[in-house]
């Protein structure tokens, strides 16, 4: 089998291993945020921080519900970072927003956190802060879901099929995910441009 077949059939195998349960659990959590007016934190480092942006694009504008990216505003991150420091810059954003318990913390991560090994420890700090306030935590995470699986109110873990290709599946998935949730028949509350129009050539 050549490279090509072999990494779409891991996504075909992830796919179907996929936890139904935890991915309605999620959109379950979506919903009663929207409802009780909380607002919706994304945070991602590396891939996780560009997907972060782009999921507080569908959230906002498809699901209604009121989004933010830790990493979104490149001179407040890097004032944090050169100020204070790369560990307590995402927990130090979040203090800055007044993160409270009507929020929720949604973490898009391969390894999911682990401040023991350092990997990701804005993370790590990031999601301690929201524990300690008592925000919601939901998040999509590879390997054993670190630290986000650990402290999280509902996480997607995405199966390692290959350990020769954890990141680009956990991204590739995290996006299918996001996806998968603004589109859902509880949280869409807007129409899609595309389907909108196909809608009006149906009429």
């Amino acid at each position: 089998m050549n490279y090509v077949a072999q990494y779409l059939q891991e996504v075909i195998e992830i796919a179907g291993l996929l936890d139904r349960s935890a991915i309605e659990r999620t959109a379950d959590l979506l919903l009663e945020l929207r409802e009780r007016g909380g607002r919706l934190f994304l945070l991602g480092v590396g891939g996780g921080a560009g997907h972060a942006s782009h999921a507080v694009c569908d959230f906002r504008k498809i699901a209604q519900i009121e989004a933010y990216s830790s990493s979104d505003n490149v001179s407040e991150l890097t004032a944090r970072v050169n100020d204070d420091g790369w560990e307590s810059c995402y927990a130090n954003w979040l203090r800055g927003c007044h993160l409270n318990n009507a929020d929720m913390v949604f973490a898009l991560s391969v390894g999911g956190g682990d401040a023991a090994k350092n990997i990701s420890a804005n993370l790590v700090r990031a999601l301690e802060y929201a524990c300690e306030v008592g925000a919601t935590i939901c998040g999509v995470v590879g390997r054993d879901g670190g630290y986000t699986a650990q402290v999280a109110d509902a996480c997607i873990l995405v199966p390692v099929v290959n350990p020769s290709t954890i990141t680009p599946h956990t991204e590739s998935f995290q996006a299918l995910v996001w996806h998968l949730l603004v589109s859902h028949p509880k949280l869409k509350a807007a129409e899609m441009k595309w389907e909108s129009v196909q809608s009006a050539a149906r009429a």
